[in-house]
């Protein structure tokens, strides 16, 4: 059985508090670093990361998968967190951080993996389809993907859990954070973009996880 967290800060034993805060240590480090522009910063309060990676168990000393990282706003941050004590796999959709980032300080242990994944959008749909999204590597601790579950057809987020599922270790975790519309709400210009909630927790059930805590970390109206 694996688990996932949906996005409660929970009171921590006093040892795992102390991995917290050198964990966090790291995360503070990596945003402060030089390697993050603008584009990047100005998104911090938004985001969230630190509190949105305490949620999750973020330790430094884990394996974990950042699943589809794109301009690589996250991978900036969990990469150089993991470089010391841990490990760090970007998979499927990494062309733009293998060109931006890798061999860069802080980002020369970055493993890109999936790349045979095929991820694109079937022609008149909206949402993207996944084929062929084995990850690569096993027993990992955690998987996080970070707003990318909506632009996926129902067969697209059937494979991607699939995905997960077979890389994580019993009891690892799935790190999901997404846009989500009202539960069972109609489609409108608005919500377009946006996933049920209730609906991405049973269908990430249903791939054999157990749903552990989900926070409105993010909400907004």
């Amino acid at each position: 059985m694996r688990i996932f967290l949906c996005l409660l800060l929970l009171t921590l034993p006093l040892a795992v508090q102390a991995d917290w805060e050198r964990t966090k240590e790291k995360i503070d480090a990596a945003l402060a670093a030089d390697i993050r522009g603008p584009e990047d910063t100005e998104r911090d309060n938004n985001r969230r990361p630190v509190q949105t990676l305490e949620f999750f168990g973020l330790r430094d000393d884990m394996r974990i998968v950042e699943l589809m990282p794109g301009g690589g706003w996250y991978t900036k941050v969990l990469a150089p967190v993991m470089a010391e004590n841990g490990e760090f796999y970007a998979a499927i959709g990494t062309s733009r951080i293998e060109s931006s980032l890798a061999g860069q300080p802080g980002f020369d242990k970055m493993q890109l993996v999936a790349k045979e994944a095929k991820l694109y959008r079937p022609e008149g749909s909206r949402f993207y389809a996944l084929e062929n999204a084995d990850l690569g590597v096993e027993d990992v601790d955690m998987v996080l993907t970070f707003r990318n579950y909506h632009n996926f057809g129902p067969e697209g987020r059937a494979a991607m859990n699939a995905a997960v599922y077979d890389a994580l270790k019993p009891g690892g975790i799935y790190a999901v954070v997404d846009h989500t519309r009202r539960h069972m709400e109609d489609d409108s210009p608005e919500n377009r973009r946006r996933v049920d909630p209730v609906l991405a927790i049973k269908e990430i059930q249903d791939a054999g996880f157990r749903l552990v805590d989900y926070a409105t970390l993010h909400h907004k109206p």
